[in-house]
């Protein structure tokens, strides 16, 4: 999503992948603690008021935010948290991701190349 706000590389397949879900050819979830990540990573580099505005507009798009942690999601990012050296914050991402048997929209090869060869995660690179 970061890729997507800040115009990088990438930003072009996140926004077709909202196109996506605009179109109702795709659904996109995102958990509460990954739209704080978005969050807290704005508010350190425009502010509070500019990453308020911003999270706002993002929650206008298609994309359903998951704010439960339901024992599915809890037992299986605590799994994940345990076995890899991952963020706790991709730890939902990635317990989202199996859970609802979905794909992973992502650019975090540094965090996830390598549980890609042990999980049964579909991992949806973006660049």
């Amino acid at each position: 999503m970061l890729a997507f706000l800040r115009n990088e590389p990438g930003a072009d397949i996140v926004a077709a992948a909202i196109n996506s879900a605009i179109k109702d050819e795709a659904g996109i979830i995102m958990h509460k603690v990954n739209l704080l990540e978005v969050f807290y990573d704005l508010y350190r580099t425009i502010g509070k008021e500019k990453a308020v505005e911003i999270v706002s507009k993002l929650k206008k798009h298609p994309i359903t935010i998951n704010a439960e942690i339901t024992d599915e999601i809890f037992y299986e990012a605590g799994r994940l948290k345990a076995l890899y050296k991952i963020s706790l914050a991709d730890s939902f991402a990635l317990a989202q991701a199996l859970v609802f048997n979905g794909e992973l929209l992502t650019s975090d090869h540094h965090e996830f190349d390598s549980i890609e060869r042990h999980e049964p995660i579909i991992f949806y690179w973006i660049r």
